[in-house]
């Protein structure tokens, strides 16, 4: 689960439909974000063709909350991709305070890749693996 030196980010602004009754992010929105920042990084690295050809869809996540992220914050969501072999690939996402620093929530999701025609799950050949490395 190593991170790279530079994985793929992007801002989130935690805005007022995001918050729960106890004034604090609601677990099931981190989860739009994970998939959110996944997305963003396939969307910049993939070309369109591609794109076109290959969908993908989430196995398993696993969120681990460590600390609440508020109405206003600005999050820095950092994802990488990890081991990829077959049709599946983990993917680590990280989300933390902009202002602070302080860690809010990591994941890490298993993804499996799927042909956009047949939607059956798609092996991931070594293209792929190489667009979604990050690159230092």
């Amino acid at each position: 689960k190593m991170r790279p030196k530079s994985p793929f980010t992007t801002e989130i602004l935690v805005d007022a439909a995001d918050i729960d009754n106890l004034g604090h992010v609601n677990n099931v929105i981190y989860l739009r974000y994970v998939q959110d920042v996944a997305t963003a990084h396939w969307n910049q690295v993939a070309p369109q063709e591609l794109k076109q050809q290959c969908s993908w869809v989430v196995l398993r996540h696993e969120i681990d909350y460590v600390s609440p992220a508020l109405m206003g914050d600005v999050l820095i969501a950092s994802t990488w991709v990890g081991k990829t072999e077959g049709v599946r690939s983990i993917r680590f996402v990280e989300l933390k305070n902009k202002k602070t620093g302080r860690l809010i929530a990591k994941a890490c999701t298993d993804w499996c890749m799927l042909d956009s025609i047949t939607l059956k799950p798609k092996r991931i050949n070594e293209n792929i693996i190489s667009l979604l490395q990050v690159h230092e």
